[in-house]
């Protein structure tokens, strides 16, 4: 996992300088050494031509698990021991990429491995992650591509694999003071495992195949479109509320700074550089912004639109 992530980072961080041209990533080598040992890489692009910002962060980090953590583990279904101390392993890569032109949505993934040692009892492991598209103007071509390259995936392992995680996204990734999807999906999974190890990790790695190709076409197609401030400034707003699940539902942005030593800058990373919140802003339901809302409110079976 910790190899299939490091080249996932270095490949992703390839086209998109390739994209970009003159700026390149700002690589930050770091290791913890509190209660948690470890470290990891964060790939950092800001104010670039196309990327206004991207992140591309990996960490392999282990040591116990604060009581609070296990709590939080517990609420989303787990049955770990509280009243044990744990040692824990977790690798993991995570990423966002911001795009300046509003026409190119943003996306994110992460894919993570995660276990957990008892004193008491047997060793638990998990597999999660997942990738999601968040346009500011729909174009349903986009949409649909992205989707389908997922589901290419899912159907390598599973007939119900897509299906199943693509409804699971829509439910994650749903901003619930809003009544709205932070973006159009993509999949999303938790708690994966089964007998085989080798198998679930092998769902992993091709879901991990499907990053560029399912994103890039999309960026080099509308990199170049034209927009103006009325579309700049429907950006920011969808940005903000981006920013709102991040800070208020994510379980990952939890987990991480209820973590002893946390780094908040990577954390943080995922946030656009830029953001904007009008008072009652409704879009005209006929506008362009009006039919994306109208979507983020009622999600689609994309791939066989």
């Amino acid at each position: 996992m910790e190899l299939l992530c490091m080249q996932l980072q270095g490949q992703l961080c390839q086209e998109l300088e390739r994209i970009e041209g003159t700026t390149k990533f700002r690589v930050d080598r770091w290791l913890k050494c509190e209660q948690i040992q470890g470290g990891g890489v964060t790939c950092i692009m800001e104010d670039g031509a196309v990327f206004e910002r991207a992140g591309v962060n990996i960490s392999v980090v282990g040591g116990k698990l604060r009581s609070e953590a296990v709590r939080a583990m517990n609420s989303q279904g787990r049955e770990l021991p509280e009243d044990e101390e744990m040692e824990f392993r977790a690798v993991g890569i995570s990423s966002v990429i911001h795009p300046r032109n509003p026409m190119v949505p943003t996306k994110h993934f992460n894919f993570r491995y995660f276990e957990v040692i008892p004193e008491l009892s047997e060793r638990q492991w998990w597999f999660g992650g997942g990738a999601d598209l968040t346009p500011y103007y729909l174009d349903e071509k986009d949409v649909k591509h992205f989707h389908c390259s997922y589901k290419a995936a899912c159907d390598l392992h599973g007939p119900s694999y897509y299906r199943r995680f693509k409804k699971w996204c829509d439910d994650y990734f749903f901003i619930k003071h809003r009544c709205m999807g932070r973006g159009v999906g993509g999949i999303f999974f938790d708690d994966f495992k089964s007998k085989n190890i080798d198998a679930c990790f092998n769902f992993v790695k091709s879901c991990s195949k499907a990053v560029i190709p399912s994103y890039i076409p999309i960026v080099n197609k509308h990199k170049n479109d034209g927009y103006g401030l009325r579309e700049r400034e429907w950006q920011l707003t969808r940005r903000g509320h981006y920013t709102e699940f991040n800070l208020l539902y994510d379980r990952g942005t939890k987990f991480g700074f209820s973590t002893p030593g946390a780094r908040h800058e990577s954390i943080l990373m995922s946030l656009p550089p830029r953001a904007a919140w009008h008072y009652c802003h409704n879009p005209e339901p006929s506008s362009k912004e009006g039919q994306l809302v109208e979507v983020l409110r009622n999600p689609k079976d994309w791939a066989s639109v």
